[in-house]
Order: C-alpha cells, then sequence, then structure tokens
C-alpha cells in the first residue's frame, strides 16, 4: 500500500508556532512546549504564565494549613505504549518520522527559570504472556489454542542502549528512538496497553527491569498508540465459544469492551495514581479509534476504542484522546506535548 509521506512537512508547519510566543494579542491559547521569550534587554524574560487564566487556590479545610501551591515541572518522565499486533507497521513508522520534531520541541523548551526539560523516554508494548483457546459447538471439531507473548510491561532496550530508556544528553535521541520504538508487528492480537502500563510502573519495577526511571519530581506523560481497543484481561488466558454455522468469516475476538474478565479502568487509573501519589502529576494521550465504529486512514482500518476513550474521560483534565486515521501523527503528537505542558505548568508538590 502506498502511503503519503507528509508528516515531517507537517511538523515543521507546526512547530515554528510551537516554539514561539506568535499570538497578536500576547494572550492567545497556549503553545506546547514553549520556551520564555526574550526580555528586551536580551536575557530571557519570565513571562511563562503571560496571559494564562489562573484560578484562585481552594479553600484550606478545616484545621489545615494553606494548601500546598502548584508549581512548574522540570522533568517530564516519557513513556511510549505501542501496539505491536500485525496492523501496526504504518503506524509504527510514521510515529518514528514524526519523533524527531516532538524531540526538538521538547529540546526547546525553558523553564521559568531558564532551564532546559530534564526528559526521560521509555518504550513497551501492549502484549504478555497470553493463551485464548476456541472451542467449537455443533461440529465435532477439536479446540484450538493459541500462545502470545509479550514483554509484560518490560521497556524495550535495543539499538545499542546503554539502559532500558534515552535521557537529556545523550547521542542521537531521534534515530534511537525511531530505532528502538520500531517495536515490530508480530505481538499478540490480544492488545491491553492500560494493563500493560501500570504493570510497566509496578511489576516491572517490583522485579528490576525497570527500576531507576522514574523519579518522584518528575511529570509521568504517557502516549497510547493503537489500532485496536484496549482488552486488559485480568486473567492470562480466554475462551471463546463458536458456532461455525453461525460464525463463518466473523472476527473471533474475546475483546468485547462489556465482557467478563476485563481490568477494571477504575483499578488501572488507581493503581497509576498510587505509583505517582497525586491524580495532577500524571497524563495521558491515548492516540486510537475514535469511533462511533471503525475508521480508515492510510494507515488501514482501527476499531473504536471505547475502553480507550473511557480511561481518558476518567482520568479527567490531564488527559486526551486524538485519532489514529488522520493519517499522520502529527497533530496528535501535537495535542499530546500540549496536554503535558499544561499539565507541567500546574504541578502539584507531594504532601
Amino acid at each position: 500500500m502506498a502511503h503519503s509521506r507528509v508528516s515531517v512537512v507537517s511538523l515543521l508547519t507546526i512547530l515554528p508556532l510551537a516554539l514561539c510566543s506568535c499570538s497578536a494579542s500576547g494572550s492567545g491559547p497556549r503553545i506546547p512546549m514553549r520556551p520564555p521569550p526574550s526580555s528586551p534587554d536580551g536575557g530571557t524574560a519570565d513571562l511563562a504564565d503571560a496571559g494564562r487564566p489562573t484560578d484562585p487556590p481552594p479553600p484550606p479545610g478545616p484545621g489545615s494549613g494553606p494548601p500546598p501551591s502548584a508549581d512548574e515541572c522540570t522533568k517530564i518522565d516519557f513513556v511510549f505504549v505501542v501496539d505491536d499486533s500485525g496492523s501496526m507497521g504504518e503506524e509504527q513508522d510514521n510515529l518514528a518520522a514524526n519523533f524527531p520534531l516532538f524531540i526538538e520541541a521538547v529540546e526547546a523548551f525553558r523553564t521559568d527559570d531558564g532551564l532546559p526539560l530534564d526528559y526521560r523516554i521509555a518504550v513497551t508494548t501492549t502484549g504478555k504472556p497470553f493463551t485464548t483457546t476456541i472451542e467449537f459447538t455443533g461440529f465435532p471439531l477439536p479446540p484450538m489454542t493459541t500462545m502470545d507473548d509479550g514483554p509484560n510491561g518490560a521497556f524495550r532496550q535495543d539499538c545499542g542502549m546503554a539502559r532500558r530508556w534515552i535521557e537529556t544528553g545523550d547521542t542521537d535521541v531521534p534515530g534511537t528512538f525511531a530505532c528502538n520504538a520500531a517495536v515490530g508487528t508480530s505481538g499478540s492480537a490480544t492488545e491491553m496497553p492500560l494493563q500493560m502500563l501500570a504493570r510497566s510502573l509496578t511489576d516491572r519495577v517490583a522485579d528490576g527491569t525497570n527500576a531507576g526511571f522514574l523519579r518522584e519530581d518528575a511529570l509521568l506523560a504517557v502516549i497510547i498508540l493503537s489500532d485496536e481497543d484496549d482488552c486488559s484481561r485480568t486473567a492470562d488466558s480466554a475462551t471463546i465459544t463458536l458456532d461455525p454455522a453461525t460464525a463463518l468469516g466473523s472476527a473471533v475476538d474475546e475483546c468485547d469492551p462489556m465482557s467478563d474478565g476485563l481490568d477494571p479502568i477504575p483499578n488501572i487509573i488507581s493503581t497509576i495514581d498510587a505509583v505517582k501519589g497525586d491524580r495532577g502529576r500524571w497524563a495521558v494521550a491515548v492516540i486510537a479509534g475514535p469511533g462511533p465504529g471503525t475508521c480508515m486512514s492510510d494507515f488501514g482500518q482501527a476499531v473504536e476504542g471505547v475502553r480507550l476513550q473511557s480511561f481518558v474521560d476518567q482520568v479527567g483534565p490531564n488527559a486526551v484522546f486524538s485519532s489514529i486515521c488522520e493519517g499522520d501523527l502529527a497533530g496528535a503528537l501535537t495535542t499530546a506535548l500540549d496536554t503535558f505542558d499544561t499539565a507541567c505548568q500546574s504541578f502539584p508538590p507531594l504532601i
């Protein structure tokens, strides 16, 4: 299939706006990862909050002192959760093509003190070891069993990486990311991005695999990329009963968002809340099928991300959903940066 490679051109038109304060009135919408403008004497003006509306802090509770004030974060830990199933080759290529300008915007960002952002970037996939058994009714056919494998939330370490993440100061960050994020298309067809995100921050930290990545004083910024809905299951296996006479030609799928055995979304959110200590200390951008139903693009077909949209809705203001069917990830990545920038500007201290 031929694809239009317009991603670099798209971001080149976006990023000049992303790297300056360009509103004619000086009070336009916030620009993702925007560095502060220069002051008339050539120094760096402390204007990161210029034009940004502020709400009064909530009143303190009975018997309590003043609430801790939010402060701008100076560190971000990025986690990319990339679907590695058979239909994701074009999306992975487009992510890699757009990442150099994504990281250019990140590295251009300056804090209120004029310092560059201290970032880390890790990649995991959507699969875990999982067994699917299909039992047939109406025909004397033996059960069929498929066994998938997956990193189970482990961060990838490929392409000569010294550790399981890339960080500020590393050589050729765009090239290393493009290589490491090429996760392939032989992963599990039972995509579990939400559960693998949670496990990457808990189980894989506890067993030492991802230890050292998370920083207490850093915003956790997550990007989930998938053309399927989330199918995070509590068990490591599923059984499907199929009548070939009535289901001939239909898809065999244990991922109905209303089916039993799915990991409840509030449990996953609570897990991440516990890891970071506060909902305001993490943010997420989901890039998936917007619905209703399936959508098509140069990438192919994407099903409606019902659970992924529900996850975004339940997380709240620090979450955003973008369509994977735009045919280019430039806009979705820019929206993600805008969301992370806003979260970074109101980063709450730990109590």
